[in-house]
Parts: C-alpha cells; sequence; structure tokens
C-alpha cells in the first residue's frame, strides 16, 4: 500500500527539516479524527492496519533516490538529505485499537507519540493505508480487479483537459485519502501520457509519484507547523512566528503561507508588508474560498503590493467545476492556483473518500488546537480551543 519513504507528501519533508532546525527532541502528540460516515473498523482491517505499521520500519532512502532528492528540491539541505538518509519509521510511536462509541461500534482510535522530527512522518501514510484497506473491505468492487483503470484514467484525462483548456495551473494533493496507490498511480500515468492533459499542471505533491513519473514535487507546509510553534513561541502572534522561522531556514524558497490555522482575520493581522513581499502568495484550506480571495486581494492593496504579482492556491475540497469559477473570478487580479486531491484519487460515484484527518494535539506537553475559518474543523482540546478563541477572536470564555 505504501510504496517506500518517499511515498509522502513533500510538505512533510519539507516541515521535518524546520523541525529539525528549530526544534530537535520536542515531543509531540497526534489523533485520529473522522469527520463521520465511517463504518465499523473490523478486527481484520485493524489488524492489516497494523502490520501495514510494522512494514514501514523496513523502509529507508535509497542512494538513488537521495541524489533525486539533491537534484530537485535544492531547498532541502545537505545535512538534512543525511538524517533522512539514516531515518527509520518506529513502529512503536503508532497506538491503535477500536472502541465503541454511542454512535458506531468498532470506531478506529489512533494516536502517533514521539519526537517531533521522528512522528512527522506518519500522517500521510497511515490515512492513505487506511483509506485503501476501509475501501478493500468496504467497497471491493469499486477498487481495482472491480473498476476499471480504464475508466478512471479517462475520467482524469478529461478532468485535466478541462482545466487545461481554461488555462488552470493545478496540482495533485491527493495522497491521503486515495483510493489505492494503484489508483493514484494509474490516474496520473493516464494524465502525463496525453499532453493536452498536462497544460498548466504544475507537479504532485506526493514524491514518490514525482520521481517515478518524471513530475515536479510540490508543496510548503501543513497547520502542524504552526500549531507547533503556538505552543513554543507562543499563541498570540504564531502567524508571524512560524513565518520568520521558514524563511530562515528556506531563505525565500517554499514561499506560500497558510492561512487558516487560527483564521484568515488572525493570519492577516500578523502578515505585515515585510512577510507579504517576502512570501509569494498564501494558501487557503477552509471557508469561503472567494471570500478568502478577496480578504487576501484587499491586504495586499492595503500594504500597497500589486496583488496580480502574488498567488493565492486555492485546496479546500475542489473539483473541477468549483475551480472553473474561481479562475473565472480571480484571474486578472491574482494569480490563481489550484491543489486538487481526492476529485482525482478517490472519485468513484456512490462511494466517497472518507473524511478524515490526524492532527497535532500536544507539543512539549502543551494542548495545540487549529480554529480554521471552517467550524466544522475546528479541533483540539476543548478548553484550549476556547482560549485560542478568545485570544483571536475575543469570544467569551465562558
Amino acid at each position: 500500500m505504501i510504496q517506500g519513504i518517499l511515498d509522502n507528501d513533500l510538505y512533510k519533508f519539507t516541515m521535518q527539516q524546520a523541525v529539525l532546525e528549530h526544534f530537535p527532541g520536542v515531543e509531540v502528540e497526534y489523533e485520529f479524527i473522522c469527520r463521520g460516515g465511517m463504518k465499523p473498523v473490523t478486527h481484520s482491517l485493524l489488524e492489516d492496519l497494523i502490520a501495514g505499521v510494522r512494514n514501514m520500519r523496513d523502509f529507508s532512502l535509497s542512494l538513488a533516490e537521495y541524489a533525486w532528492l539533491e537534484a530537485h528540491c535544492p531547498y532541502l539541505s545537505r545535512t538534512y538529505l543525511n538524517y533522512l538518509r539514516a531515518y527509520r519509521f518506529y513502529p512503536d510511536e503508532v497506538f491503535m485499537t477500536t472502541v465503541s462509541t454511542d454512535v458506531i461500534d468498532s470506531a478506529l482510535c489512533l494516536s502517533i507519540r514521539g519526537p517531533w522530527e521522528r512522528t512527522i512522518l506518519w500522517e500521510v501514510p497511515l490515512l492513505a493505508m487506511l483509506s485503501e484497506l476501509y475501501f478493500r473491505y468496504y467497497d471491493a468492487d469499486k477498487t481495482p480487479g472491480g473498476l476499471a483503470f480504464g475508466e478512471l484514467g479517462c475520467a482524469a484525462r478529461g478532468k485535466a483537459a478541462a482545466l487545461g483548456e481554461a488555462r488552470c495551473q493545478w496540482a495533485d494533493f491527493g495522497t491521503r485519502r486515495r483510493r489505492s496507490f494503484d489508483i493514484h498511480k494509474g490516474v496520473f500515468q493516464a494524465i502525463v501520457s496525453t499532453p493536452a492533459s498536462l497544460s498548466n499542471f504544475l507537479g504532485t505533491s506526493n514524491v514518490f509519484l514525482a520521481r517515478e513519473l518524471g513530475l515536479r514535487p510540490i508543496g510548503t507546509m501543513a497547520h502542524e507547523w504552526f500549531m507547533g510553534c503556538s505552543a513554543l513561541d507562543g499563541l498570540r502572534h504564531v502567524n508571524r512566528f512560524a513565518l520568520k522561522r521558514w524563511a530562515q531556514t528556506f531563505k525565500g524558497a517554499l514561499g506560500i503561507a497558510l492561512t487558516d490555522t487560527y483564521g484568515t482575520a488572525a493570519f492577516l493581522g500578523d502578515f505585515d508588508a515585510s512577510l507579504a513581499r517576502l512570501y509569494d502568495g498564501v494558501r487557503q484550506d477552509s471557508g469561503d474560498p472567494f471570500h478568502h480571495g478577496e480578504q487576501v486581494i484587499a491586504h495586499y492593496r492595503t500594504l500597497g503590493l500589486d496583488p496580480q504579482t502574488k498567488t493565492v492556491v486555492f485546496s479546500d475540497n475542489l473539483n473541477v467545476e468549483k475551480v472553473l469559477a474561481l479562475q473565472k473570478h480571480f484571474n486578472g487580479y491574482i494569480k490563481p492556483v489550484f491543489g486538487i486531491g481526492t476529485h482525482l484519487t478517490n472519485d468513484i460515484p456512490g462511494s466517497p473518500a472518507l473524511n478524515m484527518v490526524i492532527k497535532m494535539t500536544k507539543c512539549a506537553g502543551v494542548p495545540v488546537v487549529k480554529l480554521s475559518d471552517d467550524v466544522g474543523k475546528v479541533c483540539g482540546d476543548r478548553d484550549a480551543v476556547r482560549v485560542a478563541q478568545w485570544t483571536f477572536d475575543k469570544q467569551p470564555l465562558g
């Protein structure tokens, strides 16, 4: 199910480098969250997931993979690549069982605990394995063997062609909730085999597939970077602290800043003229994308910057229809780019992808939270959420 250490999203490796530089040895905890619609996790499914985790202890970065990263990811330092060459997954950092709840029997209880620089690589492959196993057990007729790759590839080529015709710049963000590795690979083999489908296609977040298919690896930072910094640098101006530390590590490379960990309003309050000039743009991952884009454009103008020189990456539950609407709305005002996930790697009629995440819950013993621009994506310790909501939005603690 997982092909090797590089079968992961690029931003996990870039964040790992930043964590090693700024916060080595800090203990963290993560927890699995399913936002609904998941059927009971059977004993057999859990055992297969545990076996998949154990198998990952044999993964290591080959010399050929090291050389490829050095050539294609120049922002990854030699010191970091040497660390990654020696890196091994420790299955003992992952804790899994099933529990009964008021809503469902045998709900999955999954957590990760250990040093941040080590545990950071678990999230994406764990979710990808769980997704593949889940649909193998519950929708076997709609996975390889029951659903022809040709049908999926044809649909993917059609979507890519529509995006190319509209001159939409887009990338694959579909690793964590893919139907399976074979489907993920098959979809992009179909796309890259048709030159017309590649028009304005920027690359993939999946480093393994980028190397195998000759694509550009895409990614910068995720919410956990800001969440961890909130415990170690302070909550009130965490966006500023996190972005400055990021710039210290990458020296202006990987300059797309994630906006919504504590809400876009809080982010823009810290995104001053110096940071706005330094960073190439921002990424939206929750809330109303049209409102978000307008907020960002207005903010750049307030700072005396031309929004047309900046990028906004939309990455929240996109499909072709939504991308085309956003492209039409923002083209000519700011540079829109689109990160598309399950609409490509797990878009099977009548069998929706799981709405699941793994989020950091503690860093250095301090509860950490994500507020988001979408109330349904708020997560973390209840009291810590209340403190964060008061800090950023002045919501009463009572």
